[in-house]
Order: structure tokens, then C-alpha cells, then sequence
């Protein structure tokens, strides 16, 4: 039985609500950190952030996001952030949480594997790489033209966010933002919309023509005609 795969306007409404407040939330989060980190002189950016190779920081990975080194830093990821946080939110708040989890986790690891040793990385940055990566994509996975076409905007006008997720921008944790990416992109299609598939096998059968009928048993008024004809020669 075919199945209304329109969009609710409704519920649509809804979950970007929650995905705005979500974002602020996390916004405001983000920035009483630092001003607890700025309140002790930054104390918790060098117990907190990320260092390379020791297991005793290992879950720093996911305490790094919310630090930041200076004000400056924290007022330009605070933009992207929300922006890209957002988007990646809207459709979903649960399937944005279990996101953010994932891209702070690779973002965290590519710098805790191959960053050089004594050098602390912290900032939202690899985070938002990952919003990044899942919002160009996840169109395509769920073969929605709405975001398809947000991800094909956002990607042509961003574009230029990839320079910094290759070696040569100095401050700039590269790896920090490669992993984030790669973490974005893996999650476009581990949160894809199943729904989707399961609603299209559902249907297909709805498509196939009904079986053949059987020798003797077709219809008595086309037997008929066929009859007419062969009586007058066709």
C-alpha cells in the first residue's frame, strides 16, 4: 500500500523549534565555559584540551569542544556553530545529538593520533567541520531535494572552509578539522532516513502487474470479441 511521504508542515515547524533552542542551549554552554576558563586565567584549556598520546587524556576529546584559548576564538566558531549546528539539527534533535557525539569523537581522535607531542588543541572547531560534512551531504542519503539543495549551497559557499583542513594554516588544528569532516560525512550515512527505503519497498509491490490468468479462464466479453472477429475474417 502506497504511503504519504509529503512533509508535515507541523512537524517540521516543530523540530526546527527544538533544533533552535537546541543550538542556543548549546551556545550558552559553550560560552559560560569560557568565561569560567577566562575567570582562571584558561586554566581549564591546559587540563582540558586534547594532547597527543596520552591515555590520561584521552577523554579530553570530548571536553576540548567547549574550550577555547582566547575570546577571539570563541566569537568566530560562534557563528558557524550555531549556523551549521542548526541545520544539522532540524531534522532531528536525537539523530543531532548522536552526531555531535560522533564528529567530536573523530575530531578528537585524528588530533589524539597524529598531533605532535605537548601541544594542546582545543575549540568547537572539529565540531563544526562535522555539521559541516553531514549537512552537504545528507540530502543525497536521504534523497530529500530541500536539503539537497541546502547542502549544495552551503557547500559552494563554504567551500573555501576545506583550505584549513589541510596542513599550511598556522594555528589551525588541521587535524582537528579533517577528522571533523570525515566524521560528518561518515554520519550523513549512518543517520540517513531509513524511513525512506523501508517506505519504497513497501510500495514497490503496488507496481507489479497482476499475474497472467489462466488457460481458460479470460474474461467471457473479450472472448467474445475475438470471436466476432475471427467470424467476420479478422
Amino acid at each position: 500500500m502506497a504511503t504519504d511521504s509529503s512533509p508535515d508542515p507541523a512537524r517540521m515547524i516543530a523540530e526546527a523549534r527544538r533544533a533552535f533552542f537546541t543550538m542556543f542551549a548549546l551556545l550558552c554552554a559553550v560560552w559560560a565555559v569560557q568565561l569560567a576558563n577566562w575567570a582562571d586565567d584558561y586554566r581549564l584549556t591546559v587540563d582540558y584540551g586534547i594532547v597527543a598520546h596520552r591515555p590520561s587524556r584521552l577523554a579530553d576529546v570530548l571536553a576540548a569542544p567547549f574550550l577555547h584559548v582566547n575570546w577571539q576564538h570563541l566569537e568566530g566558531n560562534s557563528g558557524p556553530l550555531f549556523i551549521f549546528g542548526f541545520l544539522a539539527a532540524y531534522r532531528g534533535v536525537k539523530k543531532f545529538l548522536g552526531l555531535t557525539l560522533l564528529v567530536a569523537l573523530t575530531s578528537g581522535a585524528a588530533v589524539w593520533l597524529f598531533e605532535r607531542d605537548h601541544v594542546v588543541t582545543v575549540g568547537a572547531s572539529g565540531v563544526i567541520f562535522g555539521y559541516f560534512g553531514y549537512v552537504v551531504l545528507r540530502g543525497l542519503f536521504d534523497r530529500n531535494l530541500i536539503d539537497s539543495l541546502i547542502g549544495l549551497v552551503m557547500g559552494a559557499s563554504f567551500a573555501y572552509l576545506l583550505t584549513t583542513a589541510v596542513p599550511g594554516t598556522p594555528g589551525v588544528s588541521w587535524l582537528a578539522h579533517l577528522g571533523g569532516l570525515v566524521g560528518g560525512l561518515a554520519g550523513a550515512w549512518l543517520f540517513r532516513d531509513r524511513t525512506r527505503t523501508r517506505g519504497a519497498a513497501a510500495t514497490a509491490p503496488a507496481a507489479v502487474t497482476a499475474p497472467a490468468a489462466a488457460p481458460g479462464s479470460a474474461d467471457p466479453d473479450r472472448a467474445q470479441l475475438l470471436k466476432e472477429l475471427d467470424d467476420l475474417g479478422l
